[in-house]
C-alpha cells in the first residue's frame, strides 16, 4: 500500500511440501517486484531456516509396507522401501548428496544461462532535437532512423525501429559500408596501411581508395562467402602482391614512395603485442593455451601507486600483484590492462591506452624501445631461454649463431653478419669469464628455471648475443 512505502517489511514463506536437498542441493529463489520503480526495495535479505519435527518419522505408506511379510509385498512396494532406504540410509545418503551436488555444479558450469543484455521499454521515451545540444531547448520530436544518404530502413507497421533492425540493416547486401570497412581493416592489419588509408573515416573527408575496384571485389566476395574471415585472409596472404619482396630500389621509391600502388611487399614494424609474443615464441617460452582470465606478467614496481586511489578491486588497487608460472608467458592479448597505466613495455611501442577505440596506431622510433628490448625482464629472460636452447644442441658456434639468427629473423645470416656476431660472442665470453658474478646476476633475471649444468659464463655470453638478435630491426619488423 502507498502508506507502507519506506517502511520495513518481512514475509515468511513455507514450502507446501518438505524439500529434499539430497536430489536438489541448490535452491533458486526468484523475487519479482511489479509495483513500480518508485517502490522497488532498496535493500533486502534472504534467510533459509530448517528444523526437525515429528514429521521426520517414517511415512505411513512405508510403515504399512514394512508390516507385510516380505513374501506378500508387491514389486512396487519393495521398490518403494528400497528407494526410501537409498534416499535416507546413512552412507548411501551422503554419497547420493555428493553426486547430486556435483551434477548441479556441472550443470551450472556447462549449461546455457540467460543473461539480460538489454530490455526494451514498453513505452519508449520521446526523443527531441536539442537546439545547440542544450537539453532544455527541445525542438521537434524524432524517431529512430538512419542517415538519408544510406539505404533506407523502414520501420514495421506496428512498432518503431530497434537495435535488431539496425544490426540487420548493417549486414544487408545493399549496405555500402560494412563489408568495405571490414575488408579494409583486415588489409591494413596485413599490409600496414589500408586501401583506404583513413580506416576510421570513410566519409567525405577520408582518403580516396588506392584500389577502389579491388576493395569492391573483396567486399562483395566477403559478403557472398558468409562473412568468412579465414577465407578472406587466406586469399590475401596467398596473393602475389602480398608475397612479393619488400626490398626496394631507387626507381621503386621514386615511382611509389609510400607503397600506395603496392610496388613492393609490405614492410612495417610489428605491434607491441606481436613484438613481445615474437620474443617469447623464439625462446620457446610462449604458452599457446587459448582462453582464461587476464594475467599479470612482469611490470615495474610501484607505478600503480602514482595513478591509483585506494581500493579493493584490481582496477583501483595501488599494488600490482605479479603472476607466476605459465601466466608470465601467455600471449599478450591476455595481459591485464589498466587504462590509466598501460604496460610500459607495450606503451613504448605505441600500444594505445584503450580509453577510446583506435583503428590506426601511430608508429614512433625512440631510444626507449631499444632500452626495453635489452633490459626488460621479459626480453632478458627470453634471451636466456633462447641461449639455453642453442647450447643444448650439438654444433659449432657458427651453426648455433646461424640457427638463432634464422629463428629470430626467418632468414639465414650473411657472412659479414656471422662475423659480427662471432666477434660479439667472443667479447662477451671474455667479459663473463673474468667476472662470473656478473654472469650469475644476468642469469638470475626471470622466474623460469635455467639448466644448472651449463657453465654460467658461457650461458651469459650467449644470452647477450641472443638479446642482440631480439633487438635487431628485422626482429621487430614485418618485411
Amino acid at each position: 500500500a502507498p502508506s507502507q512505502v519506506g517502511a520495513q517489511q518481512h514475509i515468511t514463506i513455507t514450502f507446501a511440501e518438505p524439500v529434499d536437498t539430497t536430489d536438489q542441493p541448490y535452491l533458486t529463489t526468484e523475487l519479482v517486484f511489479n509495483y513500480g520503480e518508485g517502490a522497488s526495495p532498496k535493500k533486502f535479505r534472504l534467510f533459509l531456516m530448517k528444523g526437525v519435527d515429528d514429521t521426520t518419522m517414517l511415512p505411513e505408506p512405508i510403515i504399512e509396507t514394512l508390516a507385510l511379510p516380505s513374501g506378500q509385498r508387491s514389486k512396487e512396494q519393495a521398490d518403494s522401501i528400497q528407494d526410501y532406504f537409498n534416499r535416507h540410509g546413512g552412507a548411501k545418503s551422503s554419497a547420493r548428496y555428493r553426486v547430486a551436488n556435483l551434477k548441479e555444479r556441472l550443470r551450472v558450469l556447462t549449461g546455457k544461462h540467460r543473461i539480460m543484455v538489454m530490455n526494451t521499454s514498453g513505452k519508449p521515451r520521446v526523443t527531441h532535437v536539442l537546439e545547440r545540444g542544450f537539453y532544455a531547448n527541445k525542438r521537434q520530436a524524432v524517431k529512430p532512423g538512419v542517415p538519408a544518404f544510406l539505404p533506407s530502413l523502414k520501420p514495421p507497421a506496428d512498432r518503431d525501429l530497434n537495435r535488431l533492425d539496425l544490426a540487420r540493416w548493417l549486414v544487408r547486401p545493399d549496405h555500402p559500408l560494412t563489408s568495405r570497412v571490414a575488408v579494409n581493416r583486415f588489409w591494413q592489419a596485413l599490409f600496414g596501411r589500408g586501401i583506404v588509408q583513413s580506416s576510421a573515416d570513410f566519409g567525405t573527408q577520408s582518403e580516396w581508395p588506392s584500389h577502389p575496384q579491388l576493395l569492391d571485389w573483396m567486399a562483395l566476395t566477403f559478403q557472398s562467402s558468409g562473412w568468412d574471415v579465414k577465407a578472406l585472409i587466406t586469399s590475401i596472404v596467398t596473393s602475389r602482391t602480398y608475397r612479393q619482396s619488400s626490398d626496394t630500389t631507387p626507381e621503386i621509391l621514386e615511382r611509389d614512395p609510400r607503397n600506395e600502388m603496392l610496388a613492393r611487399g609490405p614492410r612495417f614494424r610489428l605491434s607491441a603485442e606481436m613484438i613481445r609474443d615474437h620474443a617469447l615464441a623464439s625462446s620457446g617460452l610462449l604458452v599457446r593455451r587459448i582462453g582464461g582470465p587476464s594475467v599479470k606478467p612482469y611490470h615495474p614496481g610501484d607505478l600503480w601507486r602514482q595513478v591509483s586511489h585506494y581500493g579493493s578491486t584490481p582496477a583501483t588497487s595501488q599494488t600490482y600483484v605479479q603472476d607466476h608460472g605459465e601466466n608470465l608467458y601467455r600471449r599478450s592479448i591476455y595481459t591485464y590492462w589498466k587504462r590509466t597505466l598501460p604496460p610500459p613495455g607495450m606503451a613504448a611501442f605505441d600500444a594505445p591506452n584503450r580509453e577510446a577505440c583506435t583503428t590506426e596506431r601511430g608508429v614512433t622510433n625512440t631510444p626507449l624501445q631499444a632500452f626495453i628490448l635489452m633490459n626488460d625482464p621479459q626480453y632478458v629472460e627470453a634471451s636466456r631461454a633462447l641461449a639455453e636452447n642453442l647450447l643444448s644442441i650439438p654444433g659449432s658456434d657458427r651453426d648455433r649463431l646461424a640457427g638463432a639468427f634464422e629463428k629470430v629473423t626467418s632468414r639465414l645470416p650473411s657472412r659479414e653478419e656471422l662475423k659480427i656476431l662471432s666477434g660479439a660472442l667472443d667479447r662477451e665470453r671474455l667479459r663473463y669469464r673474468t667476472d662470473e658474478s656478473d654472469a650469475e646476476q644476468l642469469l638470475a633475471v626471470g622466474e623460469s628455471i635455467r639448466n644448472p649444468a651449463l657453465p654460467a659464463a658461457e650461458h651469459a655470453a650467449w644470452t647477450n648475443v641472443c638479446g642482440l638478435l631480439l633487438n635487431l630491426s628485422e626482429a621487430v619488423t614485418r618485411r
